[in-house]
């Protein structure tokens, strides 16, 4: 299993969570992203979530993931993982409360260990 994680609002999941599918806005023309490796998941939390409240960490299953996950290139170096098509949410196997620090940024979940 290669886990990949995605920063939601809790509403947003408390709403897939009664749908048994996630939804993205951007899903059918961009997919969605989500990110496989520390550095991505720190950036896309502190560049898009930095100072919001009451987020939730999904680690997701990508083995389990039925829609197609395609690694898109970001910047030369780096890939993103993004699903194409509403997440099954059988494929979500923890969900653990993000919060930023006092400082309104956030830090590498001591749950999440990378290779």
């Amino acid at each position: 299993m290669k886990p990949i994680f995605h920063i939601t609002p809790r509403q947003d999941w408390e709403k897939a969570s009664s749908e048994g599918i996630y939804r993205a806005d951007s899903l059918e023309t961009e997919g969605f992203i989500h990110c496989s490796t520390s550095a991505q998941l720190v950036k896309v939390a502190n560049n898009f979530f930095r100072n919001q409240k009451d987020l939730l960490l999904l680690f997701i299953d990508s083995d389990q993931v039925k829609p197609e996950i395609r690694y898109d290139s970001v910047t030369e170096n780096e890939k993103f993982p993004h699903i194409y098509g509403a997440l099954n949410n059988d494929a979500v196997f923890k969900v653990i409360e993000f919060e930023a620090g006092k400082n309104g940024l956030f830090e590498l979940p001591s749950e999440i260990q990378f290779e």
